[in-house]
Formats: structure tokens, sequence, C-alpha cells
């Protein structure tokens, strides 16, 4: 199925990056540290972006990127229909890098409370589900 979305397009975590680095598939989740993620996250939306930035592992600061994709890219099955009917958080993966093309500073933040309560559900999730 061929997506129609042209962004702009977000990635969120909490690692450093600068303007023109790829993101690509074949490290650890932000999420699992003991999964090997074979695709890239991103989504249309900066509010998701965010929150998976929050809610990433490392010391970091939470930090959210303006990705381009360099190749194709599919609805992220995890979400779409999944758990939610259709693509609402407009969520995509792609086995093609990620580039860095800016970052947003001025995003809408979770309250701590919020953080706390999404990472308690993050815990009861099994190792065998994929978190993005």
């Amino acid at each position: 199925m061929e997506i129609s979305d042209t962004g702009p397009f977000y990635h969120g975590t909490r690692v450093g990056l600068l303007k023109g680095d790829l993101l690509s598939a074949g490290f650890r989740s932000n999420y699992q540290a003991d999964v090997i993620m074979n695709h890239i996250y991103f989504t249309a939306l900066l509010k998701i972006a965010g929150g998976a930035a929050e809610m990433a592992n490392g010391t970091g600061e939470p930090r959210v990127y303006i990705v381009e994709p360099t190749g194709g890219f599919e609805n992220d099955p995890n979400v779409t229909d999944k758990k939610f009917p259709g693509n609402p958080t407009r969520s995509y993966r792609s086995r093609f890098p990620l580039k860095i093309i800016g970052e947003i500073t001025n995003w809408e933040r979770r309250t701590e409370g919020e953080i706390l309560a999404r990472r308690a559900q993050l815990a009861k999730i099994s190792k065998n589900e994929i978190i993005n």
C-alpha cells in the first residue's frame, strides 16, 4: 500500500544528533535494551514524537528531530489497525535510514505524572511485543 502522507516527519529519542546524520535500523530499541530493531520508526505528529522522546531509555535530554525518509516506508503495524483503526497516530516504519534535517525544541512536554503512568504501562508489556 502506498503512503500518501508527505509529513513533515518526526523522530523522538534521547540521543544527540546533528543535521545530516542518519538514523538507521539495526540498533537497540529506545524502550527495550535487549531488542534490536529491524525498522526505524517515525511519525507525522509532533506530540507523538515528543512522547516517544520522553519515554526513550537513556540519560540524555528528550529530543525531537525533523526527519526525511531516504527510502520507502509503511504504516507502523504495531499501532495501525492493531491498536487503533486506520493510522490516527500517523506512525510509520522503514528499513531505510531517516536523515536528520532539523530539531524541534518547543514541543509540548508531558507532566512527570503522565510520564510515570506511561512507564508503568510499558513495564507490563510482554518482552515479545514490539514497542516503538
